[in-house]
Parts: C-alpha cells; sequence; structure tokens
C-alpha cells in the first residue's frame, strides 16, 4: 500500500550517497598484486566462519545465458565494524567471447552492516575476472612447488588473460605456454600478452603437448567436456581447473580427479556444483572425502596442502561472493579516498 501524502510528509527522509563504479574505475582500483593478498583475507574468512555464503542460484534464461545472484556477508576479524554484505547480479552469456565482450555482465552491490544501506554499485565483469585469477593465484602460492618453472594456460579468452598476469605474481614462470581450439586465436594472444608482460609465450597446437611437463595448468575454457586427461599428469603438477562452474560440465577426467590432492573454494559448494568432483565421486571414483580442504584451511594452517614434491595437487575453483565482496569493497573504500567514480543521492 503506498503511504500517503500525510504520512510522507512526516516521515523522515534518511539521504545517502550511493557510489557507482565502473569497469574502467576497477581496472584503475584493483591492481592483480593487491587481489591476491584480498583472496588471502577472503579465503581465511571463509573457512574461518566469518563470512554467510548461500549457494548461488540461476535462472537460464529462454533463448541463452542465464542469470545469477549471489548474497552474501564478510565480516572483519580484526575489527569491531559491522560487516559487509551485499549481493552480485550477473548475467552468464559465454557466446559474448566472439564479439570481444566479458561473458560475465553485471554489478556487485554493497550494503552498509549498521543500518542497511547500501553504499557502492561496482561494475561485476571486472571484478569477476580479477579476483578469479587472483583466487588461482593464492591457490598456486600455497599448493605448487616453489621451484616451478613451466606454465601452461589452457584457453586465450578473458580469464587466460588475468591467469597469466595472476601466475606471474606469485611464481617466477621462464617458459609458458597457451592452448586452446583455435591456434590462429592462441597466437595472437602469445604475440600481444608476451611482450606485455615480458615473456616469452608459446601456443601449442595440442592440448596434451600443452599439459607435458608443465609445472602450473590452468583450465579457463568452460569446455563441458575433458580437456585433460590422468594418463597426462604427472608427479608434481598443481591444476587449477575454473573454467566450468556449474554441475554436468568438467575440463578433467575421472582419472585426473582422482589421482590428485583436491581442495576446492568452498566445501558445500563443490559438494552441489562442482562438476569434475560430481563426475568423478557418480562413476565411484572417489568419494566425498576426496574433497581435502578449502583453500582457506590451508592459508589458515589448519589442513595440510602439498606434502610432497610428487604430490598433484588441484584447486578447483567456483568463485565465492566473498571474493566479489572484499573485492568491491577494497575498491569503493579506495574511489572515496581518490575521488573517483559517480555519487548520487539516493
Amino acid at each position: 500500500m503506498y503511504a500517503s501524502s500525510r504520512e510522507a510528509a512526516i516521515r523522515p527522509v534518511w539521504k545517502m550517497k550511493l557510489r557507482v563504479l565502473s569497469a574502467a574505475d576497477v581496472i584503475a582500483l584493483l591492481s592483480m598484486a593487491e587481489c591476491v593478498e584480498l583472496m588471502d583475507q577472503a579465503m581465511r574468512a571463509a573457512s574461518g566462519g566469518h563470512a554467510v555464503m548461500p549457494l548461488r542460484a540461476k535462472m537460464d534464461l529462454p533463448d541463452s545465458g542465464m542469470l545469477g545472484w549471489m548474497p552474501g556477508q564478510l565480516d572483519d576479524p580484526q575489527s569491531d565494524a559491522p560487516a559487509v554484505f551485499g549481493m552480485k547480479l550477473v548475467s552468464v552469456f559465454e557466446e559474448n567471447f566472439a564479439v570481444g565482450m566479458h561473458s560475465h555482465n553485471g554489478v556487485v552491490v554493497l550494503f552498509e552492516g549498521e543500518h542497511g544501506r547500501p553504499f557502492a554499485v561496482v561494475d561485476a565483469a571486472e571484478i569477476t575476472a580479477i579476483r578469479t585469477a587472483a583466487a588461482s593465484a593464492l591457490a598456486t602460492r600455497l599448493l605448487a612447488r616453489e621451484d616451478v618453472s613451466i606454465l601452461t594456460i589452457m584457453g586465450y579468452g578473458a580469464q587466460g588473460r588475468q591467469h597469466l598476469e595472476s601466475m606471474l605474481c606469485v611464481r617466477n614462470f621462464t617458459d609458458i605456454r597457451v592452448w586452446g581450439r583455435d591456434l590462429g586465436r592462441a597466437t595472437a594472444f602469445a604475440d600481444e600478452l608476451g611482450p606485455k608482460f615480458g615473456v616469452t609465450v608459446q601456443p601449442i597446437a595440442e592440448a596434451r603437448d600443452a599439459v607435458a611437463g608443465a609445472d602450473v595448468i590452468c583450465t579457463v575454457t568452460g569446455a563441458p567436456e575433458p580437456i585433460i586427461f590422468g594418463d597426462w599428469l604427472v608427479p608434481g603438477q598443481h591444476v587449477n581447473a575454473v573454467g566450468t562452474s556449474f554441475p554436468g560440465r568438467r575440463e578433467l577426467d575421472t582419472a585426473a580427479v582422482a589421482m590428485s590432492r583436491l581442495f576446492v573454494d568452498y566445501r558445500a559448494g563443490a559438494l552441489a556444483q562442482a562438476g569434475e568432483f560430481q563426475m568423478a565421486r557418480d562413476e565411484g571414483a572417489i568419494g566425498d572425502d576426496h574433497i581435502l580442504g578449502e583453500i582457506g584451511e590451508v592459508a589458515l594452517g589448519t589442513v595440510p596442502g602439498r606434502v610432497g614434491s610428487g604430490d598433484i595437487t588441484l584447486y578447483k575453483s567456483l568463485g565465492l561472493v566473498v571474493q566479489d565482496l572484499v573485492s568491491a569493497h577494497h575498491v569503493s573504500q579506495r574511489a572515496e579516498t581518490e575521488g573517483v567514480g559517480v555519487v548520487v543521492d539516493f
């Protein structure tokens, strides 16, 4: 029921400022190196009981794409300040890559915890792109051998680009390879990003050749069927499996999952939505206990990560809303300090 004009006249109006931050603002205010440290903070909080994270939900669209939403709350265990909460609302159109656009588009909305008022709306495409790769970098820092030298990126889209940058933040790689189904696009990726980061990137025509002997492998393809098989892997490798995030799709086959020490970003999410894990379990190769822990537990020191140089370690990334919240909050704070963004009365 609408309020009467008299009620509206006597009701106090609490004005607030809402800061709107664009993709360009996010890129300017959130460096990859900073985001790796933010992911360490977020994942520790998630595994340490300082976050609320309902499982994400989605609505499939009739023609193509989907709409997804991820609510959550994140508090700061080092502070008595009220928790920040919010939601990422994002569309996913996988065909966008063909026209040079992000597949994920939307917003992260932040609310302050004292009175529940929104204070920031932040572009979600760049937040997602940066924080996803930064989370893989954190997992690599915690799980990969120290003496790595060969990096393979499987996929040449936006996440391929971000993962190349993020991996260089945590390890020194002297041999970098990129694989994709279109060798021409892989070559263009190598020609562009090698000079940008001052490294040599070699395009590889065959997936098996790209995996052979690599120390760290990042799969960022979104492929529905496996692109890595267990008989390709060798002791000592670390794999970040990133490209698929819903049941029924997987980038690694059952053998690859079963032979790995498996870590996830969020156990409840992996049990419900991680295709690689679910399909290997459904085929009888593993049980729920094959998930050794969350990456935040490894960061906290409550679960061991790599225990031997010959371990094959696997990090399954689904993406968590706390990663979006901590990244967007960081961007919002910097924007306020530097006077960036568009501020509206709300």
